[in-house]
């Protein structure tokens, strides 16, 4: 069930749908939800090449209400190959008023961290984590994410109530099974990857386990900015009423987001675009 908007914010300050200029043309196209087919049906339309953008940008922020110009952008011109010119774009963007709310943030000053090294291959370095949100009946239920650092592909979205240790190692053997053994994986110091089972699984593997440090997220990096965007795109967008319903929308999520979805770690590249370049 997807979440309601409380109110629509003012005019300019929100993603509300269309300026006045483009009401009557963009009325019908918040509905359309697969971009895929929007795109083949914009260019069929033959109304013009300015119309055809904005019907494309109208289609993308109602699909990926998280995604602002930048990314809308990146998915034209990297994933679907239009050359727009970026100012253009950005002109029909904002005449749409299609902007993101920006809120002011105060930040602290903070020593600059380590930065992660990026791995020169596919499974040299793997990540993992566990997040947690609640049904709509206050059950509370975990995810485990699995990524690979070099391209920050979503290898997994385990969900359930409850995900132990050997739930941990079934879910790793699964995707194993078709990407290949990593030569390492990191993760926190959270008790079901100390355990014996993960820990002696992984030394019949062959697979080294990189422990960060207590209260530094900041050393299992890509895997905290990807929790974030899995929080704020899809987790934070709905209402569940089943760990069925958590599952289906994660798998759906995650196959856009390796296929769909440019990511800046990459150059502005998709994983799955990333990927190609290590074969």
């Amino acid at each position: 069930m997807e979440k309601n908007e409380a109110a629509s914010p003012a005019p300019g300050t929100g993603r509300t749908g269309c300026g006045a200029s483009w009401g009557q043309h963009c009325a019908g196209l918040s509905d359309f939800w697969d971009i895929r087919d929007l795109l083949s049906l914009s260019s069929a339309t033959g109304s013009g090449e300015r119309q055809r953008i904005a019907a494309l940008l109208v289609g993308l922020t109602q699909a990926h209400r998280r995604w602002g110009f930048g990314l809308c952008f990146l998915y034209l011109r990297n994933v679907q190959g239009q050359l727009w010119n970026h100012k253009r774009v950005y002109r029909i963007y904002r005449e749409l008023e299609l902007n993101l709310r920006i809120k002011p943030r105060r930040r602290l000053v903070r020593e600059k961290p380590e930065k992660l090294s990026v791995p020169a291959l596919p499974n040299r370095v793997w990540s993992m984590d566990f997040m947690a949100d609640r049904l709509m009946d206050g059950r509370a239920f975990r995810l485990l994410n699995i990524l690979d650092d070099f391209n920050r592909e979503g290898l997994a979205i385990e969900v359930d109530f409850s995900l132990p240790a050997c739930r941990v190692v079934r879910c790793l053997e699964q995707v194993m099974e078709w990407r290949g053994r990593p030569e390492a994986i990191r993760m926190d110091n959270g008790p079901e990857y100390v355990s014996h089972t993960l820990v002696s699984w992984a030394e019949k593997q062959g697979i080294t386990l990189i422990y960060t440090q207590p209260g530094n997220p900041q050393q299992n990096a890509y895997i905290e900015r990807y929790n974030r965007t899995v929080r704020q795109e899809w987790l934070e967008q709905h209402l569940f009423e089943s760990i069925q319903d958590v599952q289906e929308v994660a798998t759906q999520w995650l196959w856009t987001y390796n296929n769909d979805r440019p990511n800046m770690g990459n150059g502005g590249l998709t994983p799955a675009q990333k990927l190609k370049t290590a074969a």
